[in-house]
């Protein structure tokens, strides 16, 4: 305070060597610029007010300190207004000094406050646990200056602080019982966990800490591994981006080169058939000019018969009608009128052959994006079969099950219906071990009666029977045989908009047994009908 008060008085003296001392002119209870300003024994100067509220009433037992230095005092000082602290308070007033913090200083909702300040307080610089406060950062220069509060521990500032308080003794819990896994005071140790196995927070927290540490090491571990395979997976996410890239561009020439293809072919056919056109027109027009010179000479041989019959000398008409009458042989037969017209009907035939194996073999490589993963619905089973592999196997038993009563549940066919609706364009494929037909059916079919019950014996169902290596179609109760390697797996492709329903046999390679073209009036349901006796199995697969 001598060496300020030795600056203020030199000539020198302004508002910037002021502010540059105002932490000597500052009450470190309000952190304002002193007002009344009376200095205790300690040496140390406050506001009137402040040290006056910080000692509380007057009380000869109750023992005093200085709020910075925690110097106690036997008796209450007496406060005497310091007058050179005051003078100089109001020299600092007039040359505009402002002392008081910034308004983002001071505490708000949501802050910690500092316990020491009194009126408006500031923000909490940090919390001691030996204290069990929170003090701004002039109420906290005492832990930094003085020994006392060496053996203090500063914590960031802190809302719990009172968590750490036992609530039976009021006292910090410094204690930790591994018996009953909680924090405990002194007393508590004594008292109802006395026997238990307790040590210092402390040394609690040291294991703890060791616990912590090898958990973070797996937790770092993990996320490791895990972002090992981020990239991974970000890789593989790349080669699927340029692998369907790729196929695209290659899909894209070699469609380019097929309708190049197609085109030059069309123009073969074209070429061919016109060719032919031309011959058979010719060999038509060769006939049909020797028809015209055929009807002209026998038009000339007619009109000399006409002028011969209406002759009067018997010896002229005699003599001459050897001659007329000896007609040529015809240059037609009867059968070249009746011939139908079908000169092209073979390359039409193989045109439309081609396109039919070109079909088949487009929709191999389309058929996977359609695939549906389907179920059987446990309302429509009969009770000689039971469903397994989550409803999307069934199986002949020897007994029945128990299944509760069902208007949609089939009684007297082992046949049972996926729950899910089939539109659009749908694929599935089925897993056979016995006699099976796999089948698409109208909901409305009956569930009992023969043969309204059985897919494919009426207008409602479509089916293909699949037994003993062998095939056959059945709608309406007709039955078409049908053509094709044997194979444990069929699969089924609709398209239910263009009324399309092919069957095929699924192995290494996928053959076209059957196709129905029709118009499908309802939404469809997928059907499987075991037709064997002994115990046998059928498994709606599920496709990648």
């Amino acid at each position: 305070l001598t060496i300020t008060l030795l600056i203020c008085s030199k000539k020198d003296f302004n508002c910037e060597t002021l502010l540059s001392h105002q932490l000597h002119f500052s009450c470190s209870i309000c952190l304002d610029l002193l007002r009344d300003p009376v200095t205790i024994p300690c040496g140390h100067s406050y506001c009137m007010e402040c040290i006056q509220s910080f000692w509380g009433e007057e009380d000869e037992e109750k023992i005093h300190s200085c709020p910075q230095c925690r110097q106690t005092f036997t008796a209450r000082p007496v406060l005497v207004k310091n007058t050179m602290l005051a003078a100089l308070m109001e020299e600092l007033k007039r040359s505009g000094l402002q002392a008081a913090p910034a308004d983002h200083c001071y505490a708000g909702a949501e802050d910690v406050a500092c316990d020491v300040c009194t009126g408006r307080k500031l923000k909490a610089f940090k919390s001691c646990l030996f204290c069990v406060a929170s003090f701004c950062e002039q109420h906290l220069q005492p832990h930094y200056d003085s020994a006392a509060f060496k053996e203090h521990k500063l914590v960031d500032p802190s809302k719990t602080l009172q968590d750490n308080m036992c609530s039976r003794h009021d006292e910090v819990m410094k204690m930790f019982c591994r018996t009953d896994q909680q924090c405990i005071c002194f007393l508590c140790s004594v008292d109802q966990h006395k026997g238990h196995d307790t040590v210092s927070a402390a040394a609690e927290r040291t294991e703890r800490q060791r616990e912590l540490e090898e958990s973070r090491h797996i937790i770092q571990q993990r996320i490791q591994d895990a972002e090992k395979d981020v990239k991974l997976l970000e890789q593989e996410a790349k080669n699927i981006h340029v692998s369907a890239d790729q196929t695209v561009e290659d899909c894209e020439k070699t469609f380019s080169q097929l309708i190049r293809l197609l085109q030059e072919r069309s123009r073969d056919v074209e070429q061919q058939v016109r060719s032919q056109q031309q011959t058979e027109v010719s060999r038509v027009r060769e006939l049909q000019e020797k028809l015209e010179q055929e009807i002209a000479e026998l038009k000339r041989t007619d009109g000399q018969l006409e002028q011969l019959s209406h002759t009067e000398d018997h010896t002229e008409f005699l003599l001459s009608f050897p001659s007329l009458s000896a007609l040529s042989e015809s240059t037609h037969s009867s059968s070249f009128h009746t011939a139908p017209l079908r000169y092209f009907e073979d390359v039409t035939a193989a045109v439309s052959e081609a396109r039919d194996k070109l079909q088949d073999i487009l929709m191999d490589v389309l058929l996977p994006q359609y695939s549906r993963e389907l179920t059987l619905d446990p309302n429509t089973v009969n009770k000689w079969l039971l469903l397994s592999e989550g409803n999307r196997k069934v199986t002949l038993m020897k007994t029945e099950q128990s299944y509760s009563e069902h208007p949609d549940r089939f009684t007297q066919r082992w046949q049972v219906l996926s729950r899910e609706s089939l539109t659009g364009r749908c694929y599935w494929e089925v897993e056979m071990r016995g006699d099976v037909c796999v089948a698409v059916t109208y909901k409305n079919i009956s569930r009992r009666g023969y043969p309204e019950s059985c897919f494919g014996n009426n207008d409602k169902s479509w089916s293909l029977y699949c037994y003993n290596n062998r095939y056959s179609f059945h709608h309406n109760n007709v039955r078409t045989p049908v053509s094709g390697p044997p194979s444990s797996r069929v699969g089924v492709f609709l398209d239910h908009t263009a009324g399309i329903l092919s069957f095929y046999s699924v192995s290494e390679t996928m053959t076209l047994l059957h196709r129905v073209q029709t118009t499908f009036t309802q939404p469809l349901l997928a059907g499987v009908w075991y037709r064997g006796y002994n115990e046998g199995s059928v498994e709606l697969m599920k496709l990648k």
